[in-house]
């Protein structure tokens, strides 16, 4: 990992770059955009036709690339995996794109229990054990970046969706808490709080999807955030707004507002 100076500025340049859930989505760009000759990029996914498909949109860029299929509702394989790739090729930059998203069904009182238990493994439990992974991996090199994918549901108790919101809640926690332990150690950490993005997954929601961004868009934010060293990127910047307001409402008032959200979405498709 070089940092590139052009003309006054400085470039984050990654060597080696490992992104999860880069088989479609936000991940699958992000790849596309890190994509380049002399770069290395790990690709992780569950699909392994559509992981193939973005690996051969990255080589023909330039790049040199290997993939991985894998389900991060193990997470102790992942960790397992992680370091198998970071000992072939030390990893600079590690993008924890993948996750899921899940909501009760329109006539259910509550989620499914073993819905919400994979939301938090897939969301949360998983990618925080593997930016520690990384941690312990780039604090000895003192050099390296970890960009954890969340989402402005974490801001807000949503009923509807409380497996979902909770589990991006806990890793806003955890990203905070990551990046503060690791601000002496020349490691960064990046938290992306995106709301609708253009994916498979949002696509799932039937409802309307206010001030919805393309994944290119979200990739080459994120990857701005990233040169920028910024701890926290919300897009679109409106929600940043919301998130003060959800702060400063009286509980009871908030609670009415959110009682009265609906949302529904289509079964999650079999891969």
């Amino acid at each position: 990992m070089t940092k590139i100076h052009q003309g006054g500025e400085i470039r984050f340049d990654p060597a080696t770059v490992l992104i999860t859930g880069a088989s479609s989505g936000i991940g699958a760009e992000l790849a596309r955009f890190y994509a380049r000759s002399g770069r290395r990029l790990v690709l992780w996914g569950r699909d392994p036709a559509r992981l193939e498909q973005v690996a051969r949109d990255c080589r023909t860029m330039g790049a040199t690339v290997a993939t991985r299929e894998l389900n991060l509702a193990d997470g102790a394989a992942a960790i397992v995996a992680f370091r198998e790739d970071d000992d072939a090729h030390p990893v600079d930059l590690l993008i924890l794109a993948a996750g899921l998203g899940d909501m009760r069904q329109k006539a259910a009182l509550t989620e499914r229990a073993e819905t919400v238990l994979e939301l938090g493994l897939v969301n949360f439990a998983t990618p925080a054990a593997l930016a520690t992974a990384g941690a312990e991996r780039m604090v000895p090199r003192r050099r390296g970046h970890i960009v954890l994918l969340g989402s402005v549901a974490a801001f807000h108790a949503l009923p509807f969706a409380a497996g979902y919101s909770g589990s991006k809640a806990g890793l806003l926690r955890f990203a905070e808490a990551l990046r503060n332990g690791l601000l002496d150690h020349g490691v960064g950490v990046t938290l992306v709080s995106p709301g609708f993005v253009d994916t498979p997954m949002s696509r799932r929601v039937r409802s309307t999807k206010p001030f919805l961004q393309s994944a290119p868009q979200a990739a080459r934010l994120i990857a701005r955030a990233v040169e920028e060293e910024r701890p926290h990127l919300i897009f679109p910047r409106i929600f940043a707004g919301l998130r003060v307001l959800d702060i400063v409402l009286p509980r009871r008032i908030r609670d009415f507002v959110l009682r009265r959200l609906k949302a529904e979405q289509a079964p999650r498709p079999t891969i």
